[in-house]
């Protein structure tokens, strides 16, 4: 299903369709080495091109370089309207584990890494991965870490400058010391500490990328998103994303998936719509508690 073209939302000067494509479950388990299907990964990425998907979010760190040469090798030479949006700041060990890499030499060498596995001149937008707390936001003075970036930014191989796993706090001492363009957070109907920031970051003109649409949901809070979702005849991912779109013109999405079934599944969810009484039983699930 062609996404609906009108329904955008700026990213740093980019406009992008609101429902992107994560590349980061193309490469293999755990996102550490290759998919067992390449060809089906690469699949993937030129059916969500077609379908209109024009924002695809990615890293050097997924694979490691897995998902980057994927993508190039799918969708190279790239469409004018494509913006690849990468992350920096961590790096996999041979175990497969997430390490901080916030030296300025990592940082540094980690932007170069991703435009030679994409193939390009110049990275759309890279995101500072704040790894202070390395799976959830936590404390830490972000001004060493973006001073690499801003110098590559100069250089001209970076064109935008955004965070992840970020604080109200941090982002606000980001915005102080160079302009942020997206924030990416772990945020979905169960799990809505971002209101506030969210909401701040619109009036900014910022975009806002949740991750884990379906992170964290209590049984009865699954229940209660399941319900809607049977009423609209739906499935609950797509009313998990309808409801993201939904919440803020600054929201952007980026599902992830191995599947051009899936894929598609998911893109539908943008036609989705959804009446004040789905809304209001949706709204409620962030205050559900389990029985």
């Amino acid at each position: 299903m062609p996404l609906d073209l009108s329904d955008t939302f700026t990213l740093g000067t980019r406009p992008v369709r609101r429902l992107g494509y994560g590349a980061m479950q193309l490469a293999g388990p755990g996102v550490f080495g290759p998919p067992k299907d390449p060809d089906a990964a690469r699949a993937v990425l030129r059916a969500a091109v077609a379908a209109g998907v024009n924002h695809i979010d990615t890293s050097d760190f997924y694979g490691p370089h897995v998902t980057n040469q994927l993508i190039r090798e799918a969708l190279a030479p790239y469409p004018e309207d494509l913006v690849i949006v990468t992350k920096v700041g961590a790096r996999r060990g041979a175990d497969a584990a997430w390490i901080p890499a916030f030296a300025p030499a990592e940082l540094t060498a980690a932007v170069e890494d991703n435009l030679r596995h994409l193939g390009r001149e110049v990275m759309d937008v890279v995101n500072l991965r704040l790894m202070f707390g390395v799976h959830v936001p936590a404390e830490g003075d972000v001004a060493p870490l973006l001073e690499p970036l801003v110098a590559l930014q100069r250089r001209g191989l970076i064109r935008h400058i955004g965070l992840s796993n970020a604080t109200s706090a941090q982002v606000a001492a980001a915005r102080g010391l160079c302009d942020i363009v997206c924030v990416q957070n772990h945020y979905n109907l169960a799990h809505r500490a971002d209101d506030a920031l969210i909401d701040d970051l619109a009036r900014a003109g910022i975009a806002y990328v949740p991750f884990f649409p379906l992170g964290g949901f209590s049984p009865l809070q699954s229940t209660v998103l399941s319900q809607v979702a049977d009423g609209l005849g739906a499935t609950p991912m797509q009313v998990a994303l309808a409801w993201l779109l939904h919440r803020s013109p600054n929201i952007l999405l980026i599902p992830g998936t191995a599947s051009v079934a899936h894929l598609t599944e998911n893109l539908a969810a943008a036609a989705l719509a959804l009446s004040p009484a789905d809304l209001a039983a949706l709204d409620g699930i962030a205050t559900q508690t389990a029985a």
